[in-house]
């Protein structure tokens, strides 16, 4: 299908960044850890495309990057050490075939109006390996957000593709790995507050985290009551505070890795 619907800047998914895009500068800062992990998966790649790139957060510094994001408040939000975003759609990547080592797309694919073409661009463009680092749906409900905010994670998972459908639109020889999530995570996502409940009372944390924009406000107004009192009165704790102390949790977060059958690895 083509890409039709574009928010007012810029924006091709379903949520509009303009309100959202200096929270995510707050709150979405690379993880040093889950950073590493994804870097490692790029190879020894040189020039790397980074779609959906938003602030910048995962680009590597010490390859040659570029950077592709439709939304004009996220491109703003990008620091001055990094290359300017090419404002474009994943759909339709302005590159020729086999234009880059590598690419990645992280925390992005379920904004994408046409999955499918979008992938199949990564791919066409890309004579490397193609890293996406998203969430498992299948993954979404098994931790204690799902006892407060249910409505959040439903969300989540009607959002997220399947890995199934990322493997087959990537194609070539795949690999999904779990990213574990240290306690002290640095980015914003959910799950990264597995075992610092507090912060999800925070609304610009949750703005920070696309899903929350789709939660009415009556379930919002429910959950921030029900974790506020359980916390006060110990009831959290009594079930989870053992998260506090867990160095890092293996939850939803997954790297889908596609590599060419045919690449070159010499």
């Amino acid at each position: 299908m083509a890409v039709t619907r574009r928010g007012a800047d810029g924006s091709a998914g379903d949520f509009d960044y303009s309100e959202a895009a200096a929270a995510y500068r707050r709150f979405r800062r690379a993880d040093p850890r889950i950073a590493a992990t994804l870097h490692a998966a790029l190879g020894d790649a040189r020039t790397v495309l980074n779609v959906g790139a938003g602030a910048g957060s995962y680009e590597p510094v010490d390859r040659d990057v570029t950077a592709v994001e439709p939304s004009a408040a996220m491109r703003a939000q990008r620091p001055a050490h990094l290359a300017r975003a090419i404002d474009a759609l994943a759909e339709a990547l302005p590159f020729p075939d086999r234009h880059f080592d590598a690419a990645m797309a992280s925390f992005t694919v379920h904004q994408w109006q046409d999955l499918a073409r979008g992938l199949g661009e990564l791919r066409r463009v890309t004579r490397g390996p193609v890293v996406v680092m998203t969430t498992d749906p299948q993954r979404m409900g098994d931790w204690w957000l799902a006892e407060y905010c249910p409505e959040v994670l439903a969300i989540e998972t009607r959002r997220c593709p399947a890995v199934a459908t990322l493997a087959a639109g990537l194609g070539g020889d795949i690999t999904v790995m779990q990213v574990p999530i240290p306690l002290a995570c640095t980015d914003g996502f959910n799950d990264a507050y597995y075992g610092r409940p507090e912060r999800l009372l925070d609304r610009d944390a949750r703005l920070a985290c696309s899903s929350w924009g789709f939660v009415g406000a009556e379930s919002v107004a429910r959950f921030e009551h029900t974790l506020a009192r359980d916390l006060a009165d110990g009831t959290w704790d009594a079930r989870h505070g053992h998260l506090r102390q867990r160095a890092e949790y293996v939850g939803a977060l997954v790297l889908v890795v596609s590599t060419p059958a045919d690449m070159d690895r010499g």
